[in-house]
């Protein structure tokens, strides 16, 4: 039977006050030690007049020890005297630290001498199992997950041992019973930290040698069998490898025999060569230069072979990027083809951080198809595009806002642009420059806009400049200051104004020249006083009351005049001065029907109907009549009204005076579904089924003909937050004449056949996505997080996108097991014929796919095009399969169909740093229509 040992507080006490005076050494500076007990001390040490001890060995899993010999006479007689004058006791009592033979004394530390080899910080110590302190030696041993922090130093390790006069300190690793390596040694400063099998550092030079050392620098990781630091940034190595594979094999990388290394900036070495699998090339360079700096750097970019049948063999993306201070950068990159064809692209992007950020994106095409007797021969032509964003920070100038996207180019660049098949179908353009300013505390409101729109296949340039617009908030001028009481009706007469000015003006390729653009400068402005009275309500109905005054200022007309000689309808244009005003009264009504349907069973739990009816009543006075006039469209004779500030046809006769019912009704559709985990009401989830559901029309009692307007209805949803429909559709009441398709007198359901009416235009769009869950649950929000805080300008944005939409296999996201996106698209128009002969319908529908999914854990197939239904016809259909090869990516390409046929095979590293060290075959086919 185990027995229970009395144990003496008081001789507890006595022996571990012993045992730190018999320890104390006097080293400058103090050293911080934390045992497992959690017994922080502060230890002093100096090791004149002090009996050798022999440090008892101990194995890491040794119990805490701290083994000490009682010789500490001479030690203890050392203490000095305090030097600082006391107060005699005059109370008689003793104070039994202040007597001679107590074994703690107050002792000046002014009068320590100062050792030469002390270091000039605290050194602060930590071990789980022991701290063994070998005074003759001068050494300290910390075992089991010991750490040692020194200034801004930290080491972590297995084992620890410090060396006080050579100030050294060295760590190494140990081995479990089974074989295991733990406690490897971690050392880290600043942004510099490492891994080592052995590592020893002088904390007063602060240099150290490790062998067998692991670091990262940025996306490299770099491993050296030995490596001598002599500085906090810079060290050297011996028999180094480099690589973005983050195994402990990786499966390429570069080795070097000597190797300089700059933190965070360069490493440069000698002889260089690759291997793959451990396996040596017998290919080297003289020399290697591998970038370590995160973030902008000078350089060259490489470029990369491709093969075209008809622009020959070619090198593309060799070019040059360059730093120009703090907030500016630029890329300069050229194609070049056997053929004679080349390309230049030029990216200057500036950017300052709270400012403002923009870039520019200046492209040069020399395009040649072919050779000199080719059938397929097609001469040089040379094309250009300009680009420009900008945008202001909201909080570098508060009310103001300027921003900027243009897009120009010249007809044939989209159609020439190489490797990007989105674009080469593009033949829209459009640009914005836009400047906006609020005034704090003020009514003001100023916009300063410049336009422009481009068809490429027309050629037909649309430009406005400068665009303004001037803004006077609602004003109420009969509401007091300071509200008593409930206010009087006449109080929310509210009063404002807006201000437009155009001017516009017209081009083509051909037609560019300054006399032209004088020719076709047209110019507008239009003010507008909209007057507005809120009413009480009358019980649910809602009453507002309008009146609105605009006037139009024009600088030219356009009549249309029939030419017996040509038999056509040409215009004529006429410069001046014309005003237009108009003024409408209106009151309009509105209000708000529930509907709601409950259910005891199943998972539905309830439907809501919202019914949102509007009526209104409004009168226009006749104040245009001369602005309509009648104009001869054919040779029968047959006459159409027309505008004559717009040159617009008017299908139907225009009334200058108006007294018209509006009515329009707006639904919607929310369902109620239970949970069946969660059975409370916060468990109810809310599914909106129709977003919006309506139709609006119009009645002109004071019209002699087509009094009733056309039926507009609409259709928003996002069924199930899934699928996402919008649709639209016009609907006219009136027959139609069989022969000309201008529409009778006649309502559509007074017709022997019964209709509503006669469908004129709409539109259909449907668009879903379906994806499968992510492998990886956290890997994917680490990349969403990534996506959603990255600061890249919109340069860079636009750049990364266009990379994707080129080269989407690439960018294969193997964390998603499949994904589709579909969308379907109808277009349905009933347009006059240019000749005014009658009406056409043009109909337009396809069907968008794009998709992907894992053939394997490491094969990704991914496929996107458009298919035209009215055609029945692939426009174009590009495929791509990806090959996961870990720190590598193999990537194949086909574009089988369309104008734009293509080729291509590329494996490259994963790695931004390597992604140009690719090995790539492309092959392009065009086969353009003629010029």
């Amino acid at each position: 039977m185990l027995q229970r040992r009395k144990v003496s507080y008081k001789s507890v006490f006595i022996t571990v006050v012993t045992a730190l005076l018999l320890y104390g050494l006097t080293v400058s500076g103090r050293s911080s030690f934390y045992t497992s007990n959690g017994f922080l001390q502060a230890l002093t040490f100096s090791a004149a007049d002090t009996t050798p001890v022999k440090p008892v060995k101990q194995q890491p899993d040794a119990a805490p020890a701290l083994q000490t010999k009682q010789k500490t006479s001479a030690t203890t007689n050392r203490l000095l005297n305090d030097t600082i004058p006391q107060k005699k006791d005059t109370t008689g009592i003793v104070d039994s630290l202040q007597r001679k033979d107590s074994l703690v004394q107050k002792v000046d530390t002014f009068n320590f001498r100062i050792s030469r080899d002390s270091i000039d910080a605290p050194v602060d110590f930590e071990a789980e199992d022991s701290l063994i302190v070998d005074i003759p030696e001068k050494q300290i041993y910390l075992y089991n997950k010991a750490s040692v922090k020194f200034k801004d130093v930290a080491l972590d390790a297995s084992v620890i041992k410090l060396d006080q006069p050579t100030q050294i300190l060295t760590a190494f690793f140990t081995k479990d019973t089974a074989g295991k390596r733990i406690g490897v040694p971690t050392f880290k400063q600043g942004e510099s930290a490492f891994t080592s099998d052995t590592i020893r550092y002088n904390f007063k030079t602060q240099r150290g040698l490790t062998i067998g050392t692991y670091t990262q620098e940025g996306e490299m990781f770099v491993y050296t069998e030995k490596a001598k630091r002599i500085s906090p940034t810079v060290f050297f190595a011996e028999r180094a490898r480099f690589t973005v594979c983050n195994y402990d094999t990786p499966h390429f990388a570069f080795r070097a025999k000597k190797v300089k290394f700059i933190s965070n900036k360069v490493a440069v070495t000698g002889l260089v060569r690759p291997e793959f699998e451990n396996v040596p090339i017998p290919l080297g360079l003289p020399f290697g230069l591998f970038p370590l700096k995160q973030g902008r750097r000078t350089g060259l970019l490489p470029p990369q072979p491709v093969a075209n049948d008809q622009l020959g063999f070619g090198l593309e993306g060799l070019g040059y990027y360059k730093t120009f201070g703090d907030y500016w950068d630029a890329t300069i990159r050229a194609n070049v083809y056997s053929y004679g064809s080349y390309s230049l692209f030029l990216n200057p992007n500036y950017r300052r951080r709270y400012r403002y950020n923009g870039g520019f994106n200046i492209s040069y095409l020399n395009t040649k198809i072919g050779f000199k007797g080719d059938p397929d021969y097609v001469p040089a032509t040379r094309n250009f595009s300009v680009q420009w964003n900008h945008s202001l920070d909201g909080k570098a100038r508060p009310g103001q806002t300027f921003s900027a996207s243009v897009n120009v180019a010249t007809s044939l660049f989209n159609r020439y642009f190489p490797n990007n098949a989105a674009q080469n179908f593009n033949n829209m353009l459009q640009s914005s420059i836009a400047y906006q300013r609020t005034w704090a505390g003020k009514p003001f409101n100023l916009s300063v806009a410049a336009n422009h729109s481009q068809n490429t296949n027309q050629k037909q340039y649309n430009i406005s400049l400068p665009d303004i617009g001037f803004t006077v908030n609602t004003l109420y001028p009969f509401q007091k200051k300071e509200f008593v009481g409930t206010p009087k009706w006449y109080e929310k007469l509210g009063v404002s104004y807006n201000g437009t000015f155009r001017n516009q003006l017209s081009f083509t390729d051909s037609t560019f020249n300054v006399k032209h653009l004088l020719d076709t400068l047209t110019w507008s402005a239009r003010h507008s006083i909209p007057i507005q009275l809120s009413l009480p309500s009358l019980g649910p109905l809602q009453v507002g009351p309008a009146i609105s005054y605009d006037e139009t200022w024009h600088s030219r007309t356009f009549i249309r005049k029939w030419n017996p000689a040509t038999k056509s309808v040409e215009t004529v244009s006429q410069k001046g001065f014309y005003q237009e005003r108009q003024m409408s009264f209106g009151l309009n009504f509105s209000t708000a029907l529930f509907g709601k349907i409950d259910f005891k069973k199943g998972n539905v739990k309830a439907i809501r109907h919202v019914v949102r009816p509007t009526f209104g009543m409004g009168y226009r006075p006749d104040m245009n009549r001369s602005k309509w006039y009648l104009a001869q469209v054919d040779s029968t004779g047959r006459q159409m009204w027309f505008d004559k500030f717009n040159g617009t046809q008017v299908t139907s006769i225009p009334e200058g005076r108006s007294g018209s019912i509006n009515f329009a009704i707006d639904n919607n559709l929310e369902m109620k579904v239970r949970d069946k985990k969660d059975t409370s009401e916060a468990g109810d989830k809310k599914v909106r089924l129709i977003d919006g559901f309506g139709v609006s029309t119009s009645y002109n009692l004071l019209a002699d003909s087509f009094a009733l307007s056309d039926f507009n209805f609409y259709l928003r949803s996002n069924l199930f937050d899934k699928v996402s429909i919008t649709a639209g559709a016009n609907v006219s009441p009136y027959q139609i004449d069989p022969k000309t398709g201008f529409r009778k007198q006649q309502y559509a359901w007074q017709a022997d056949k019964f209709s509503l009416g006669r469908f004129t235009n709409g539109f259909v769009a449907v668009s879903t996505q379906f994806k499968s869950k992510p492998k990886d649950e956290k890997k994917e929000k680490e990349k969403q997080e990534l996506a959603k805080n990255q600061r890249n300008d919109l340069d860079e944005q636009s750049r990364e996108l266009n990379a994707i939409q080129r080269n989407s296999n690439e960018f294969a996201d193997f964390n998603i097991p499949w994904s589709l996106n579909l969308s379907y698209s109808l277009n349905l128009t009933r347009q006059l014929k240019r000749d005014y002969s009658g009406f056409e319908t043009m109909v337009t529908q396809s069907i968008n796919f794009n998709g992907d999914f894992n053939l394997t854990e490491k094969w990704k197939f991914q496929a996107s095009g458009t298919f035209d239904i009215q055609t029945k016809t692939l426009q174009y259909l590009t495929t791509s399969v990806s090959r996961d090869l870990h720190c590598w990516q193999m990537a194949i390409n086909v574009t089988p169909f369309g104008i734009y046929r293509s080729f291509s095979i590329s494996i490259n590293p994963k790695s931004n740093l390597l992604r140009d060290l690719r090995i790539n075959r492309s092959r392009f086919f065009y086969n353009l229509p003629g010029q």
